[in-house]
């Protein structure tokens, strides 16, 4: 069985205990295990009968010496084959913080506790739930693929709860006040001001934004080619990473999802404003002569490289300075001003998920199905006219 013994930290004192665990078959010695840092005796009972259980039922995993920070970086390898760059740059960044916690040490060695204290004490130093989240799930895709690799007997993340932050009521009124999309007298508004006040560009691109529901990734990957001005048509088949936001240093990678790859119907208003941005686009190639890079994309630079997404943004908060509204919106926003209006029209979420490039319907519902204002007086309206009538006839 085990033998258990008392040892001293600077802690204070902990129990540990030696087992025997079979046969090395590799030097046909008897080989022991070594598990530490208990509490109690009684602890370290409890741990040395399951770890003994383990054996006899054919479910014990031989102890590996391989380092969390080792192991991190051959799954990092394998999960880099098959997905998109913009999301390895992302595990990149969580995985960093996850090796400041047990990158030294043995993966085996990771506990449960362990993980938990580690999520405690990032809410704790301030991190955003987004950014919890996103390093509770590289954490958990680690562990389970040393799972499935038999390197550890359970996973350390299955428990694991990420530390939400609790929203007082200011902050739900807050959220309230400053919803992610504009109402279409606002967005009426901020389309007038970018035509009138507007800089080189601006009034076609928000245009473009707000009539397509379109990521900005997408609009910036858009070339000549994927515009069809005799059927009104946008083909949307790739995206544009830009993490530095430098015209020269860009990928065109594909849409976020399979089901993003799709072809929407576009206003005639948006078509004539496109031909007439080519054509001015064609005046500009001109006058760079050589020096114009011509890779065929819409919303070009002067060069011909793309626009970054780091200027549209900084354009739209401009505009909306000069618009005096006081939202905190973002070229995503459009996004959702363009499916509120689309809800508001009464276009089906069917219909709507196709426009998006939503794989799964929930989606559409879920970040997407908000009512404008308007819609909810009516609603509102129409719920106090059916009261009415019905209790008339009482």
């Amino acid at each position: 069985m085990a033998s258990f013994q008392k040892y001293k930290t600077k802690d204070g004192e902990k129990w540990m205990f030696k087992m025997d665990v079979g046969i090395d078959p590799a030097t046909g010695k008897r080989k022991t295990t070594t598990r530490r840092g208990f509490k109690t005796k009684k602890e370290a009972q409890l741990a040395a009968a399951k770890l003994y259980d383990e054996i006899n039922n054919g479910g014990y995993v031989k102890d590996t010496n391989i380092l969390f920070k080792d192991f991190a970086q051959e799954w990092l390898a394998i999960y880099s084959e098959t997905a998109k760059i913009s999301t390895i740059r992302a595990r990149k960044h969580e995985l960093g913080h996850l090796m400041r916690y047990f990158g030294n040490l043995k993966l085996k060695d990771v506990t449960r506790k362990m993980y938990q204290d580690m999520l405690l004490d990032l809410k704790k130093k301030g991190y955003a739930d987004n950014t919890l989240d996103g390093i509770h799930t590289t954490g958990r895709m680690i562990f389970k693929k040393a799972m499935e690799l038999e390197l550890i007997n359970s996973n350390p993340t299955e428990y694991a709860k990420v530390p939400k932050q609790k929203k007082t009521v200011e902050d739900i009124e807050r959220g309230n006040k400053d919803m992610k999309f504009l109402e279409k007298h606002e967005l009426a508004l901020f389309l007038k001001t970018a035509q009138e006040h507007g800089l080189a560009m601006d009034y076609v691109v928000f245009s473009t934004l707000a009539y397509t529901g379109m990521r900005l990734g997408e609009l910036l990957a858009l070339q000549w080619k994927d515009i069809n001005f005799k059927e009104h048509t946008i083909a949307i088949t790739k995206t544009l990473y830009s993490p530095r936001n430098n015209e020269r240093y860009y990928q065109l990678l594909p849409p976020k999802t399979q089901g993003s790859i799709r072809t929407i119907k576009v206003d005639p208003n948006i078509i004539s404003l496109l031909k007439k941005h080519k054509a001015e686009q064609n005046e500009i190639k001109l006058q760079m002569g050589e020096l114009y890079h011509d890779l065929g994309f819409v919303f070009a630079r002067p060069s011909g490289f793309p626009e970054v997404p780091k200027k549209i943004e900084l354009r739209m908060k401009r505009l909306l300075r000069i618009a005096n509204i006081h939202k905190r919106v973002t070229p995503h926003s459009l996004r959702h001003t363009h499916t509120s209006l689309l809800i508001e029209a009464g276009v089906g979420i069917k219909e709507i998920q196709q426009r998006l490039g939503h794989t799964d319907i929930e989606t559409t519902m879920n970040i997407y199905a908000h009512l404008t204002k308007d819609l909810e007086e009516r609603a509102s309206q129409k719920f106090g006219e059916l009261m009415s009538g019905l209790i008339k006839n009482l």
